[in-house]
């Protein structure tokens, strides 16, 4: 397990992070979220050491992590840098023996790599020929080349079409079964939803949210329901248990007030009119970011 402890960092007068604390299971993807100037990439390399934190602990398997423990991670950062000159082959087998490989290793997987995501044709050209596409992958393959147990990516998906995207995450899904510890920034909320299973929201350097992501959208209290119906129309808004309703043809999509069981709502539509579908939607990781980090701005960065 990795556990980050009461991470703390400022610059002159600056809090970048405020005492961040999280915890990530092998096998799990957890999110680091947060909008431009958060304190994410500040959080991040605080764990790797390239800045020092004021104060806190990072722990790996109840150790306090050293030298050891940063050789077991890969980075893939959000500032791409490759030798753009150079062939590929060159590239990332210098990374790996960086990362401690043999020269005859590091050029063995970086052949695997190349292969499982589709560019073994490029091995022998320089990078600065490849698509901007490609030479993401790249980097991916140069973070992850000596076999890390801790993956930390920061926009990995950046400047991917969604073939290369699902190339990336079937790897990343292997990494998962490996029982991997993968560590993800990124401003895209649908990549983050799909892929975390716990997250981690900061703004301002605070922590605003944080916990399981089903758990966060179960508490969010904002469920919509969607009611299927040729007859209800506009009549949506006489019931109570209504907060408001967006009213199409066939279908509204309903937010109930707190409290209120959609059950009860159902029964009395079924009672009083014609009802062909009733579907529970969650609210989107989209909305609760959005909706999270203002109320944070009104409220100077409250913690939760």
């Amino acid at each position: 397990m990795l556990s980050i402890k009461n991470l703390h960092k400022e610059f002159k007068n600056v809090i970048a992070v405020n005492d961040v604390s999280f915890d990530v299971e092998p096998g799990r993807i957890f999110g680091i979220l947060g909008p431009n100037g958060a304190g994410k990439t500040t959080t991040i390399r605080c764990i790797l050491d390239i800045i020092k934190p004021d104060r806190g602990e990072i722990h790996f398997n109840g150790i306090l992590a050293d030298e050891i423990f940063r050789n077991k991670v890969g980075y893939l950062p959000e500032e791409r840098g490759l030798y753009s000159k150079s062939r590929v082959i060159d590239v990332i087998s210098y990374f790996g023996e960086l990362r401690g490989l043999s020269a005859s290793h590091a050029r063995s997987q970086t052949k695997y790599y190349l292969k499982k995501l589709e560019i073994e044709h490029s091995i022998n050209k320089k990078v600065n020929e490849l698509s901007k596409g490609n030479q993401q992958k790249i980097q991916f393959i140069a973070s992850v080349i000596n076999n890390p147990t801790i993956l930390i990516l920061d926009e990995p998906f950046a400047g991917l079409d969604p073939i290369n995207q699902q190339l990336i995450k079937n790897l990343i899904n292997e990494f998962l079964d490996e029982g991997k510890i993968i560590l993800l920034s990124t401003h895209q909320m649908e990549v983050a939803e799909k892929l975390c299973s716990q997250i981690l929201l900061i703004n301002k350097g605070e922590e605003i949210l944080k916990g399981k992501l089903s758990e966060i959208k179960k508490n969010f209290g904002k469920v919509s329901l969607i009611i299927k119906s040729p007859q209800i129309g506009k009549d949506i808004l006489n019931f109570s248990e209504v907060s408001s309703a967006d009213v199409y043809e066939n279908y509204s999509e309903v937010v109930l007030n707190p409290g209120i069981d959609s059950q009860r709502l159902l029964k009395q539509l079924i009672e009083q009119y014609e009802i062909t579908g009733f579907d529970l939607k969650e609210p989107s990781l989209n909305s609760i970011f959005i909706e999270t980090v203002s109320n944070s701005n009104i409220n100077g960065g409250v913690k939760k």
